[in-house]
Order: structure tokens, then sequence, then C-alpha cells
């Protein structure tokens, strides 16, 4: 992974210095909280519902066992003993003291890690594909080209005052476990005709109040001219896209308002234009880069072990067959930690799993970690004979929980408990829904299907692209919750479709119990999933289950 050079730290350390001396200032009186609020968000400082929140960039997801420990440091010194991973990559401290906060960021500092551009109308932190460099079906490691795109963006001079926030995701598999196609820029690595990689460029997805699944500016992208193209778009929004609505600034409301051919004729004059200016210095560093991203030394060892676990331990059986995926090594396997135990609050760590985890990464995982955008923890590298003592380490630890991809493995922002912009609870919904399906002993036998909610209108929760998505919002002082059917963020991305009216706190959760239970009474076979079963059949036959009285009226008024 990307080490720090004398560039970095001087820049990391020299914008602490500064920080330190604007929340000296601040906490004077000298400075207002009008005069400070955009010097705090350019350092990811954040003011919620109850306290400040810090949010720390995670750069595409990655960590080393050293970095983790520290969050976790942070976690216990300066917040209340955990902290919550987001569908960003990132972290968040959701109770830090504002004078202890240039302290928080030394203390990253010291680590390689910083806060800068996880907040503001700047490129935000670049996100990728959380098995990237493990995956079985990956054409390439993107985190080179991720990390490029990093430190390009990072105090970018033009680009620190955009229209609106601006996100990009990169993913170096045919299976997109980025969500590309709801961000600003989406990156798929493909190959040409003559197998070459490059990459399929996206552009003008994103959620929130007007969800929209980004469209193809190019099929095929030469890696070599990846950074002079980015730069283009971005050149392109910064002059066209709305600042007289935040609503509308967005570059999917630029995309759509002015089509995408338009946009891909003006990005192809200013490629054109900014290609020669580059000269190919991005390529030398790239080469640079790609140094820091060389692959562990996978070692040969024998799997009978791991088969022999399996046999003898039907709880280790169970966990293998959900939290491991496909890994390019042979022996190897990926490990997916689930962080949502039944009940807890999803995407939240605390410092001493922070440890478990790190101390795993270093004593099996090559000492890598990855941060989900599904708010989970990733061991990419781990040798089969280990995982029987992996899952042991992680069972002491209240770790084991074999649930990702299945109904109890939510994505839920952090909602009306913490966040100023919420109109309603997000955290105790997905408590109860995961607690609920637990107790019905079924998240097994419904198999795959991915729940996320969101509780307001801005989507952190990414609920547009869930299978079945939960929308929080204010009726009247009501809280009151949405459902949509459909959704999808992987390379089929679709926006799911609202089923109809919403239901209270007390009903939403019966309302899912009895929408999954539908589920199996309708699907063709024991291996249709959720998604699946919704494409052959529509949306009618689940919404004759959502709302049973509406149903029997309307075929009372049809007899």
């Amino acid at each position: 992974m990307y080490v720090y050079n004398d560039f970095d730290e001087a820049f990391v350390r020299e914008r602490v210095a500064q920080f330190r001396g604007q929340v000296e200032r601040r906490v004077s009186g000298a400075l207002t909280e009008d005069e400070f609020k955009p010097l705090r968000l350019m350092n990811g400082l954040y003011l919620q519902l109850h306290a400040y929140m810090l949010r720390v960039a995670v750069p595409y997801g990655t960590l080393n066992p050293v970095q983790m420990r520290q969050l976790a440091y942070l976690a216990e010194t300066y917040d209340k003993g955990y902290g919550h991973f987001t569908t960003r990559q990132n972290i968040q401290y959701n109770w830090p003291k504002l004078a202890d906060v240039p302290d928080m960021l030394e203390a990253l500092a010291d680590v390689g890690m910083h806060a800068i551009q996880t907040s503001g109308n700047t490129i935000r932190n670049v996100t990728a594909d959380h098995f990237a460099g493990a995956a079985a079906d990956e054409i390439e490691d993107p985190r080179p080209v991720a990390e490029l795109l990093r430190q390009w963006s990072t105090d970018h001079p033009e680009f620190q005052f955009l229209p609106r926030k601006f996100k990009i995701a990169v993913t170096g598999s045919p299976t997109d476990r980025a969500v590309t196609k709801a961000h600003d820029i989406g990156l798929r690595m493909v190959r040409d005709a003559s197998g070459a990689p490059g990459f399929e460029v996206i552009v003008g997805g994103g959620l929130g109040r007007t969800p929209m699944v980004g469209k193809v500016l190019r099929e095929f992208l030469p890696k070599a001219d990846l950074l002079p193209y980015c730069e283009a778009i971005v050149s392109v929004y910064n002059l066209l896209g709305r600042r007289d609505n935040k609503y509308k600034a967005r570059i999917k409301i630029t995309v759509h308002e002015n089509g995408i051919d338009t946009i891909r004729s003006l990005v192809e004059a200013k490629f054109a234009e900014l290609r020669p200016v580059f000269a190919g210095f991005d390529q030398q560093l790239l080469t640079q880069i790609e140094g820091h991203f060389a692959p562990p030394t996978f070692r040969s060892a024998p799997t009978d072990s791991y088969e022999a676990a399996r046999l003898a331990n039907p709880a280790f059986r169970s966990w293998s067959d959900t939290n491991l995926s496909a890994h390019k090594a042979e022996g190897y396997a990926i490990v997916s930690i689930s962080i949502k135990k039944h009940g807890a609050t999803p995407g939240d760590a605390t410092a001493d799993q922070m440890r478990v985890m790190a101390d795993l990464a270093e004593r099996f995982g090559h000492g890598e970690l990855r941060i989900s955008h599904e708010q989970n923890v990733i061991l990419p590298h781990v040798h089969k004979s280990d995982l029987a003592a992996v899952y042991a380490v992680l069972r002491e630890a209240d770790l084991a929980t074999a649930n990702i991809g299945l109904v109890s493995d939510i994505i839920a922002c952090p909602g009306m408990d913490y966040c100023a912009l919420a109109t309603a609870r997000s955290i105790p919904v997905a408590q109860d829904i995961a607690t609920r399906f637990e107790e019905l002993k079924l998240e097994h036998e419904v198999g795959p299907l991915k729940i996320k909610i969101s509780g307001c209108i801005n989507a952190c929760g990414h609920h547009h692209v869930g299978h079945i998505g939960i929308l929080g919002l204010d009726r009247a002082g009501v809280e009151n919750y949405q459902i949509t059917l459909g959704g999808d963020g992987s390379e089929d991305a679709a926006i799911g479709k609202r089923a109809g009216p919403g239901f209270s706190a007390d009903e939403i959760v019966p309302a899912i119990e009895r929408l999954v239970l539908g589920y199996l009474d309708l699907r063709a076979a024991p291996d249709e999933t959720f998604l699946q079963t919704y494409r052959r059949l529509g949306i009618e036959p689940f919404k004759a289950i959502l709302y049973p009285a509406a149903a029997t009226e309307e075929k009372a008024n049809a007899a």
C-alpha cells in the first residue's frame, strides 16, 4: 500500500498546524461559527446534531495494522470507545471536543492519514472495490490509479470550490463492487479488442433527492489518458455546473440538463487541450505509485485443515459459506468481517475490535485491511489453512457473524440519532430488522438480499440501490418510512421503485418481514434471489404483499 513521501508528510503537517491555529481562534471567540465553518469543512469536521463529527479519509478503503490501531486509539481517547465506518470507506468519530481535534489530526498524520477533503464542495475521498488486489475476477488492481487520483485531486487549486461535492469510484473487475454507476465519475476497468486494460468512463451518477444512474461517456479510455480525461470532466463541470441552486448543482443535473452528447463534446475538446500539458508526467508518477502496490508474497501450503474444520464445525462452515470470497491466489480466500452482529449498529466497531482486526491482519493477512462501502472490514489475503484460527479469534471478539450479503447485513446511515440533516431514525430500524430475522432463523434460506436505509432524502444509506430500500421521512412531525424495490448497485445498476405509501415506525419492521416472507412464496426456485424474482415478476405482486388491504379492495372492485 502507498506510504507517504516527504511531500505528503510536509503537506499534512502544515495543514494540521494551520488548523490548530484556526481552532484556537474559534475557541477564543476571535472567529464566529460562520467564519469557522468553511475552515473546519476543509479538514473534515462537521457540526452534527449533538456534537462535532470528524470524518477521516481511508483512501480507496486500504489500511495497515498500524493505522487501524491508531484509529482505535482515537476512538477510546477522544470519542466514546468506537468509530463508525461509512459507505464512503471513511471512519467517523461522533463525539470529539473541538479543542481536541488538532491533536486527533496530528495523531492521524503520525500514521500517514488525514481528514482533508472528506467534506466540502471538492473532490472527496476516492473509493474503490474493497476486494481490490485480491479478487479472482479482477483484471488489474485499481488502487494505483485511485492513489494517482487522490494525489491529483488533493488541494487541486482549481477544484476546491466546485458547484457541489464530487465523488469518484474505481473498480478493476467486471463485477462492480464499488457502485461506480452512482458516482459523479465511475471508472470500470475493461479490455479493448487487443486485450489492453483501460476504463469505461461513467459520469452523472448519484443518489440523493434526484437519483440517477450514470451514463457512459467513453466506452474505452486507455489507462495513459485517465488523469487528463478526469481533469477535463471536472473542468467542464466546474464551468458548466449550476451554482444558483445547491439541489441542482451536482454533475448528474449538469449532464441531464445539457445531454450526454453535449457533455462528451465539451470534455473531448478540453481533453485534447490538456493531454499535451501532462506530457507523460502522470504516467511517471503512476509507475512510482505502482511500486507501492506489489502483491504480497503468497505462500503455498496444504488446505486440508480448512476442509476438515468445515466438516467438524457447523458454525465455522456457515461462516465460511457467507463471509469468504474467491481469491486470485491458489489456496487463499478473501475474508469479510461483519461488524453487523444482529441488533448492533451497522458500521460501528469498538476500539478493542479494531485492535483485534489489526492483529489478525498482521498475523494472517499480509498486513492489509480494507473498509468496504457496505460498512464491513475485509482481510483481503488469508491462506485457507489459517481460516479456522481467524474464525476463532473473530468469534471471541464478537466479530464472527455469518451474514455477509444477507438480510441483516444492512447498510444504514447514522440517521436522526446523530445527523443534523436527518428527518428520521435509521439505526433502530436496522437493528430491529436484523434482530427479527435472527429470531425467525430464515436469512440463510432467504439468501442474498441487500437492505439499505437512509434517514433523509440525501440517501447516505444508498437506499435507492438497495434490493429493498427504506427512506425515513418526517410527515407532520411523525417518522414515516417509504419502501423502494428493485434497486441495484452492481454493474446492472438500477434505481429502486417506490412501492406505495410509507409506514410508521411501528409498522416498518412487520412490513419488511411480510415482504421477505412473501418473496419466499413467489420465487420460482430456492436459488432464485429476491432481485431475480422482482425482475421476473415486476413490482405488483410485492405491492400486494405490502398492502394487503388495498389488494383485497382492488379485487373486490374488479369483481
